[in-house]
């Protein structure tokens, strides 16, 4: 059998809820070396995923207030998951077609671990890895600046 989320995932990451400012986004990113936090609500259901990017574009270059810009106002909410017991080899695909470097792993719609490229890179085969750095990191053909 092949490997599983489980086997690469990093299990528990910090979360953070959607009323967080993005300056405590940002330093809990800093302080864990992360560069994303899944969003979860009150219940601590998966809500969406705020990274580094999103407060780049999202917040500085669009000249809003850190300090008073909430998680939710910038973060990502249509989120595609990943299951611990899922194939690695189907997150990997779906980190492809999605281009995305990163997915939340929930367990009953709750954060168990997030996948990261870098993770897939240690447990898949060299060749596997080239592909998927590659296929998420095709730029699309028709990009504004």
């Amino acid at each position: 059998m092949g490997k599983l989320v489980r086997d690469a995932m990093t299990p528990n990451p910090r979360t953070i809820g959607g009323t967080a400012t993005v300056v405590e986004a940002a330093q809990i990113m800093d302080r864990a070396d992360v560069g994303a936090i899944p969003v979860v609500d009150a219940d601590d259901i998966l809500v969406g995923i705020i990274t580094d990017r999103d407060i780049a574009v999202r917040v500085v270059a669009a000249g809003r207030d850190p300090r008073s810009t909430t998680v939710a106002d910038v973060a990502t909410s249509n989120v595609s998951p990943a299951y611990p017991n899922e194939p690695l080899d189907d997150a990997l695909e779906q980190m492809a077609y999605r281009q995305v470097r990163r997915l939340p792993v929930i367990d009953d719609d709750r954060v168990v671990g997030m996948l990261a490229q870098a993770d897939m890179v240690h447990e898949l085969k060299d060749k596997q890895a080239g592909r998927l750095v590659d296929e998420i990191s095709h730029e699309p053909a028709h990009v504004e600046v």
